[in-house]
């Protein structure tokens, strides 16, 4: 079945000159047709390619699995330690660069439309380590400008608010209310309660948790002394009384955070989410007679107290490109690879036009080479080689130095060389499956209408769904008005939602799922869901969705150690992703994994280590 684009849309093949680009391809796209094939192969099936005897290119200085933010920073950061002159082959299996950090355009009546369909934004910059801050900086970019980039009055401006969106599955009918949490007092408060179709005890409920009014006893105080081991759904069912329905209300809030619900996770985990106002910290610090409510700090990699820990200022979260970190990751490109896309500044580069074409060209010191999939990696008496498959057919390029740059589950299916320890620490990190959805819309004249812009949706197939970052830059200029098309940014978290279960296995069911669903299927649940919240508002969707882009990620998030579910005392700086990253000889291994962090500075310290691993010898 053809993509359904309304007549409004252009796709990707149809602009310019007709040549691919893949920002502009609408559908299914993430790990799209192609890009997953070979992997599945050789992890699922223990597929193998026979080794070619000759060689692709001469010996390469650097070889990089992997064309993500961290691949793409070990590249960079190679060149800076070793000269220009160092040659570099960066390896993806996508038909575009950035990893997660992927780049989606609409053309609509004329009109270009960005939105960001993984990576999303550059998150508290004033944290980041010195190399982190390092490499934005050295490419171009300068986190304050943002400030005047991002529109922080549009949501007053134009009277929206943040929504709840209650399914009919799950709640018995589908309404659009008013979220309670951002109520501007007590009363507004109750009057947005009294509108959620819950039983009365959980209105209740849900009143003692944003009003931080919690039900004292000694069961609940004894809990509290570690926040850690007490799970938050027990720590509501004693504060608050929350019964079940109540419960599901809340349950889906950490879906696009954490990948699943929050019946697995902690009362300190939920405490560091600002979902609930300052109603759920203020009531647990009262209880538990601490002036911080989790009463311990984070530490990082060195020891040292780390995020959230009062060190650095409070940011807002603005620090966002129309494409999200895909401008990061084009502004690395260019500078690895300058004439792939022109310009100068972060501002021109939101609007130029990669030439794809440009990125593997033999006289260049940095080539990127796409649909090229890495089936083995090993070390050699030179240095080390890399075995990848590109339209069906095996290649061998040599190197001095190798940076594996891909997600840690592939690496043990890589290397043989792998010890049983390290096969083992790299196998048990579970990634986060998810779909970030852009819908191009004509207009959203019923959103406006509504007056919610962003919506919550517990047991929704969309969990969050609402307009996308208004940032207008570099000549791009974001919807100005509800008669103007815009993005809308939608969220689908592929994890199964039984409860009282170990969320890896939620989270490998989810995967299964999600590869099973075609587009169709997709564009099936995002039209009813967008129907559902303001079809009553004069939403239509065979009039109003002009195209639709699934940004399909299986493999998404990095795992993130859990207070519930894994070993104590993991953390950034320790567990079994410690163990996983060792160096294999000349092969260094930089990636979000590597430092359970899901973060853009995690993968570009994740790249720094990787690099002085290499050079420093």
């Amino acid at each position: 079945m053809a993509v359904p684009i309304a007549a409004h849309a252009v796709p990707g093949f149809a602009a310019a000159t007709g040549a691919p680009y893949p920002p502009a391809f609408t559908g299914l796209r993430g790990a799209h047709e192609g890009a997953f094939e070979v992997a599945h192969a050789l992890a699922r099936e223990g597929a193998r390619w026979p080794r070619p005897r000759g060689r692709t290119d001469s010996v390469y200085d650097l070889v990089v699995v992997g064309a993500g933010i961290s691949g793409l920073s070990a590249a960079w950061l190679f060149r800076q330690q070793m000269g220009a002159e160092a040659r570099i082959l960066i390896l993806d299996n996508h038909d575009d660069f950035g990893g997660h950090a992927k780049r989606n355009e609409f053309d609509i009546d004329g009109r270009t439309l960005i939105g960001y369909g993984g990576s999303q934004s550059i998150d508290a910059p004033a944290s980041y380590s010195r190399v982190a801050r390092q490499v934005i900086r050295a490419v171009g970019v300068d986190v304050k400008r943002f400030y005047d980039y991002f529109d922080a009055g549009f949501q007053a401006r134009h009277h929206l608010d943040q929504g709840v969106l209650f399914a009919k599955d799950t709640f018995g009918v589908n309404r659009l209310v008013r979220d309670a949490v951002t109520a501007a007092n007590a009363d507004e408060r109750r009057r947005r309660l009294a509108a959620y179709p819950v039983s009365a005890k959980a209105r209740a409920a849900l009143e003692r948790l944003y009003a931080g009014q919690f039900i004292d006893s000694p069961a609940l105080r004894e809990r509290l002394d570690e926040p850690e081991r007490l799970p938050f759904e027990d720590f509501l069912r004693l504060a608050t009384e929350m019964p079940e329905d109540g419960l599901r209300v809340l349950r889906d809030l950490t879906r696009t955070f954490w990948g699943f619900g929050a019946d697995a996770l902690s009362l300190r985990e939920m405490l560091d989410f600002p979902v609930f106002g300052a109603g759920l910290s203020q009531g647990v610090a009262a209880l538990s007679g601490h002036r911080s409510a989790s009463g311990f700090e984070a530490t990082d990699a060195s020891g040292e107290t780390d995020l959230g820990a009062g060190l650095y200022p409070e940011e807002p979260y603005i620090f966002h490109f129309p494409d999200g970190n895909a401008g990061l990751a084009r502004l690395l490109v260019r500078s690895l690879v300058p004439d792939a896309i022109p310009g100068q500044t972060m501002e021109d580069v939101v609007l130029t036009r990669a030439r794809y074409d440009r990125l593997d060209r033999a006289e260049q010191q940095v080539r990127i080479r796409l649909a090229s999939t890495a089936v083995d990696v090993r070390n050699t008496a030179s240095g080390a080689e890399v075995v990848y498959v590109r339209g069906g057919t095996a290649a061998r390029v040599e190197a001095k130095h190798v940076i594996l740059a891909c997600w840690n589950n592939m690496i043990p299916h890589l290397c043989p060389e792998l010890g049983p320890a390290q096969r083992e620490a790299l196998e048990y990190p579970e990634k986060i499956p998810l779909a970030v959805i852009n819908v191009g819309l004509l207009n959203w004249r019923a959103i406006a209408d509504s007056g919610i812009g962003e919506v919550h949706a517990p047991g929704g197939f969309l969990s969050r769904l609402g307009l996308d970052f208004p940032v207008s830059m570099g000549g791009y200029r974001y919807s100005a008005n509800p008669d103007q098309p815009v993005v809308l940014d939608c969220w689908h978290a592929g994890a199964t939602r039984e409860t009282g279960t170990d969320p890896r296995e939620r989270l490998r069911n989810g995967r299964h799922a999600m590869l099973a669903l075609r587009f169709e299927d997709y564009e099936a649940a995002v039209r009813a869901q967008l129907d559902a919240a303001w079809g009553s508002h004069g939403f239509d969707p065979d009039r109003d969705i002009a195209a639709i882009t699934v940004n399909r990620w299986p493999h998404g998030y990095t795992w993130e150690y859990t207070d519930l579910w894994d070993p104590p005392a993991t953390s950034r700086g320790a567990g079994p992703h410690v163990i996983g990253r060792q160096q294999i000889g000349r092969i260094s291994i930089a990636n979000a994994d590597s430092e359970a962090f899901a973060y853009v500075n995690g993968a570009i310290d994740a790249a720094y280590r990787a690099v002085h691993e290499q050079t420093a010898r």
